[in-house]
C-alpha cells in the first residue's frame, strides 16, 4: 500500500495578484497576448455595429433626461472611449443608459445642467476610489429581484416621460416629474394630440420590432429614425425636431473645460452624485457580467469601476454627463464579433465621425421618433421571463420584487435599491436561521421507532451509559440569525448533567453573535460545575470562539465526539 504526499509546492498557498495585476486595463493584456490585422477587422466591424446602434440611442437618452442631444453624443463618445481603454472587461461597452435617465432629469430639474455636470465629476472621483479600495466585489451581492425591480421600474418611468412626445402634445404649464402628478396633466393635454407625430412614433417603432423579427442583424433603430427624419424633411412636417428644439448638433467635441464649482456646490449635489455612484457600478458591473456569460471570459471588477470613474470625469470635462456600462450595447458587441476593447474605442471613434459628416441631417430628426426609440427600450427594459420565474419562486422574492418597483415609480430610485437590499437581506437571514438546527442524542420528546431505523454508533452506545453527559449536534451557520433559536435550546442544561458535548463538525461559520451564545453558554456551565467538550470546530471557527473567551478551563476542545467522550472518561489523559 502505497501513500502520496502531496509537494510543498502543490500545498503552497496561491500568491496574491499585485496592485498593478489587478488594475491593469484588459487592453494590455489583449495586446500582450498578440493583435493582428485580422483581429483589428473584427473589432472595427463591431465597433461600427455598436455605433449604429448608439447614435439614436444616445441622443434619445440625453433628449429624456432634461441634456441636449449633443450631450448625449458626448457622453457615448468621450465616456465609451475611456471605458474600453482602461477597463477590466474586453467587452464593455459605455455610455448613457436609460437608467440614469430618472436620476438625471431630476438632478437637472433641482441643480441645473452645471449641477450635473458637476455631480457627474464627483460620481467618477467616487466610483474610481470604490475600485482602488476594491469594493467591487461588495457590489454584486445586490439581490437578484432588486435589480428586476428597479429596471422594471425605470422602464416605467421612462415610458411615462416619453408620452408628450409619443402624442405630440403641447402642454399649458411645465410637465411635472412625478407620476401620479404627471398623468392628469397629460389627460388635460390629450385634445393637442398630433396625428403627425403619433403616426411617426408608432411607425419607428413598428419598424424597430418588425427589423428586429424579420431581420435581426440589420440596425433598426438608425434606420426607423433615419426614414422619419427623411419623410419630416421631404413632407416639411409641422412637428418638433431636434433642429426645432436645440439648434442641430455640433459637428466637433467642445474644448474640454472643469466644471464650476464651490464647497457649497459640492454640498448640494453630493447625494445625486452619491446616487449617480450606485447606480454607475450596479448596471456597469451587470453588463460585464452578461458578457462574461456570453463570451466564457471574466472581467476585473475593481479596475472596470476605475474606468468608469475616469469615464465620468472625462465626459464631464466636455460637457457630457453620466456613463455606465450598457448592456445592450455590449451584447451586441459581443454578437458582433468584437475580439478586444479595440472594438468599443473604434466605436466612440465612428460616433465622433458621424458627428463631423451627418450633423445637417440630425437636425431633421422628429423628438416623436426618438420616443418611438426610448418606448421600444423601455419594453425591452422589463425582463419579462424573470419576473415569472421570480412570482413562481415564493412570496419572499415577491415582496423584494414589489417593494422595490413601486419605490422606484412613487418615490425615489436609491431609496428603492437600499429598502429592496435590506428586505433581501432579511429574507436571507430568515431562511439561513431556518436551515441552522440543534439536536441532541435524546430528543426532548421521543416517538417509537425500529430498531433498525436509526443504527447506532461507538458514540451513541457511550451515552447511553452515561446518562449524566449530553450532545448537542449544531448544523449549518451559526450567526445572529440562528442564535436566539439555538441559545434557548441550549439554555436547557439540567442540574442533573454533568457534562456537555457541543459538536461544532457541521457548522462552517461562526459569527460575534453566535460566539457569545457560546462565551454564555461556557460561563453557566462554569458556575453550575458541568464540564464543557467543544468538539469538530474548524480553525476559524475555533479562533473566533478563543477570540470571545471561550478557552480553557472553561472549555476543552476536541477533534471530534468520541476524543470528547474520551476526555471525559479520562480525565487523566485529558
Amino acid at each position: 500500500m502505497s501513500v502520496q504526499t502531496a509537494s510543498p509546492a502543490s500545498t503552497r498557498k496561491p500568491r496574491g495578484a499585485s496592485f498593478a495585476e489587478l488594475f491593469t486595463p484588459k487592453l494590455v493584456t489583449v495586446l500582450r497576448e498578440g493583435y493582428t490585422l485580422k483581429n483589428l477587422r473584427a473589432d472595427a466591424l463591431a465597433g461600427l455595429t455598436v455605433a449604429i446602434v448608439a447614435l439614436p440611442l444616445s441622443m434619445a437618452i440625453a433628449i429624456a433626461s432634461g441634456a441636449s442631444p449633443a450631450q448625449g453624443l458626448y457622453t457615448a463618445a468621450v465616456g465609451g472611449f475611456l471605458v474600453s481603454l482602461l477597463g477590466g472587461s474586453r467587452f464593455q461597452i459605455g455610455g448613457p443608459a436609460g437608467a440614469f435617465i430618472v436620476l438625471v432629469s431630476a438632478t437637472v430639474a433641482q441643480h441645473g445642467m452645471d449641477g450635473l455636470i458637476l455631480a457627474t465629476f464627483l460620481s467618477g472621483l467616487l466610483l474610481a476610489l470604490v475600485g482602488f479600495l476594491r469594493l467591487g466585489t461588495f457590489i454584486k451581492f445586490i439581490p437578484f429581484p432588486v435589480t428586476v425591480g428597479f429596471t422594471a421600474g425605470i422602464a416605467v418611468i421612462i415610458f411615462a416621460s416619453q408620452i408628450k412626445d409619443l402624442l405630440g402634445l403641447t402642454l399649458s404649464v411645465p410637465e411635472p416629474g412625478p407620476l401620479l402628478e404627471k398623468i392628469p396633466v397629460l389627460w388635460q393635454a390629450l385634445p393637442t394630440l398630433s396625428p403627425w407625430a403619433l403616426g411617426l412614433s408608432a411607425g419607428t417603432a413598428g419598424i424597430i420590432v418588425g427589423l428586429k423579427r424579420l431581420r435581426p442583424h440589420w440596425p433598426g433603430m438608425l434606420i426607423a429614425v433615419t426614414l422619419a427624419a427623411v419623410i419630416t424633411w421631404k413632407l416639411g412636417l409641422d412637428v418638433t425636431t431636434i433642429g426645432s428644439k436645440f439648434g442641430g448638433i455640433p459637428s466637433t467635441l467642445p474644448a474640454p473645460a472643469l466644471p464650476a464649482f464651490s464647497m457649497a456646490k459640492v454640498i448640494d449635489v453630493l447625494p445625486a452624485a452619491l446616487s449617480f455612484t450606485l447606480l454607475g457600478a450596479i448596471e456597469s458591473l451587470l453588463s460585464a457580467v452578461v458578457a462574461d456569460g456570453m463570451t466564457g471570459r471574466r472581467h476585473r471588477s475593481n479596475c472596470e469601476l476605475v474606468a468608469q470613474g475616469a469615464a465620468n470625469v472625462g465626459s464631464a470635462l466636455f460637457g457630457g454627463f453620466c456613463v455606465t456600462g450598457t448592456i445592450a450595447r455590449t451584447a451586441t458587441n459581443v454578437r458582433s464579433g468584437a475580439h478586444s476593447p479595440v472594438s468599443g474605442m473604434l466605436h466612440a471613434v465612428f460616433i465622433l465621425i458621424f458627428m463631423a459628416v451627418a450633423a445637417p441631417l440630425a437636425a431633421y430628426i422628429p423628438l416623436a421618433a426618438l420616443a418611438g426609440v426610448l418606448a421600444v427600450v423601455s419594453w425591452n427594459m422589463i425582463e419579462k421571463p424573470a419576473i415569472a420565474v421570480l412570482v413562481r419562486s415564493g412570496w419572499g422574492e415577491v415582496a423584494v420584487l414589489a417593494a422595490t418597483f413601486f419605490l422606484t415609480i412613487f418615490r425615489d430610485l436609491t431609496e428603492a435599491i437600499i429598502v429592496g437590499f435590506a428586505l433581501g437581506s432579511v429574507l436571507f437571514i430568515h431562511r439561513m436561521s431556518k436551515a441552522t438546527a440543534v439536536e441532541t442524542h435524546t430528543p426532548f420528546v421521543g416517538e417509537d421507532q425500529a430498531d433498525s431505523a436509526q443504527p447506532r454508533g461507538d458514540y451513541d452506545e457511550a451515552l447511553a451509559a452515561n446518562p449524566e453527559l449530553v450532545v448537542y449536534r449544531i448544523t449549518g451557520a451559526f450567526f445572529f440569525g440562528a442564535a436566539a433559536s439555538i441559545a434557548s435550546v441550549l439554555d436547557r442544561i439540567q442540574d442533573t448533567h454533568k457534562a456537555l458535548v457541543v459538536d461544532f463538525a457541521a457548522v462552517p461559520f461562526l459569527d460575534s453573535t453566535g460566539a457569545n451564545v457560546m462565551e454564555g453558554l461556557a460561563h453557566k456551565a462554569t458556575k453550575r460545575g458541568v464540564k464543557l467538550f467543544v468538539s469538530g470546530a474548524n480553525p476559524d471557527v475555533r479562533r473566533s470562539l478563543l477570540t470571545h473567551g471561550v478557552r480553557p478551563p472553561a472549555v476543552h476542545f476536541a477533534a471530534t465526539i468520541d476524543d470528547a467522550l474520551t476526555q471525559y472518561r479520562e480525565p487523566a489523559a485529558a
